[in-house]
């Protein structure tokens, strides 16, 4: 039964996964080729002031792929990919919940789980580590910010596992309903102590040293040697819209891993109580 349950996580995950990334591609693909064109501008004044200054500039490594390429074999692939992972998992986890949130119908906790996943894997460490678009971040920061973010899903997702077994340990003394406000009310206290220990992403040195302390990587505008701007700071609506719709692309690929696994987990949960009874009914006439 594990391997049924898994191989049609793997199915629903790189349909959800093929979902974002359609999504993405109409409307995040825009955003990134924006922050892309605003590396390129940024790089082309900072080297004008670099020859300026006497400073000979660095040659620019050649791209190894197109960036047609990247905007849909590459992305297009890694989000399948990541979808047809993410459903996997998904599926692990819903066989280790049966029997052990109570009494739930199968699509009820299909559904749950799948929250559990978009709040675990990608909204509760969006909080404290929105995503950003290429253009933002140093190549000097990518192991650290890495790890991080990474950290962060560790612990929102073992805090959210702490939080359902604390509701369950709850729900005879206080009831379904307070057993549940009150995990929750502990996970987010948890979480909220967990962000406010980690450091942000401007606060890493490779930034503190250029751009000085600040919240996230964002670029500042670019200065000239007496102090006037040559170049803006990165555009905030671009930002904003990138994040806005990083957030929604996450959001469908995991509302389409849980409403398209909750049939498919109520068919074989019952097929699989019926089997028993089909393979007795021999013996029994």
């Amino acid at each position: 039964m594990e391997r049924r349950f898994i191989v049609r996580g793997l199915l629903v995950g790189a349909i959800g996964g093929i979902l974002a990334f359609v999504f993405a591609r109409i409307f995040a693909e825009p955003q990134i080729r924006a922050a892309i064109d605003y590396e390129s501008g940024r790089d082309a004044a900072q080297a004008l002031l670099d020859k300026a200054a006497g400073i000979t500039p660095e040659a620019a490594e050649p791209d190894l792929f197109s960036r047609t390429v990247q905007a849909n074999v590459g992305i297009g692939a890694g989000v399948i990919v990541f979808g047809a992972a993410m459903g996997g998992l998904y599926a692990v986890a819903y066989l280790l919940a049966c029997g052990r949130t109570g009494n739930l119908r199968p699509r009820t906790l299909a559904l749950l789980v799948a929250l559990g996943g978009f709040l675990g894997f990608y909204l509760i460490p969006f909080v404290k580590y929105p995503a950003d678009p290429p253009a933002i971040g140093h190549e000097e920061t990518i192991r650290a910010r890495g790890g991080l973010y990474l950290l962060m899903v560790g612990f929102s997702i073992a805090f959210l596992v702490l939080a359902v077994w604390l509701g369950q340990k709850l729900r005879p003394r206080f009831g379904n309903w307070n057993a549940t406000l009150l995990a929750g009310l502990a996970c987010v206290v948890a979480l909220g102590i967990v962000m406010f220990a980690l450091p942000s992403f401007g606060h890493l040195s490779a930034n503190v040293h250029e751009y000085g302390r600040h919240a996230t990587e964002t670029p500042p505008p670019l200065r000239n040697p007496q102090g006037g701007i040559v170049y803006p700071g990165f555009p905030a609506d671009v930002l904003f819209s990138f994040r806005l719709y990083s957030v929604a692309a996450q959001a469908i690929m995991w509302a389409a891993i849980g409403l398209c696994f909750a049939p498919m987990a109520e068919r074989l949960l019952a097929r699989t109580a019926g089997e028993p009874r089909s393979a007795e009914a021999p013996a029994t006439a």
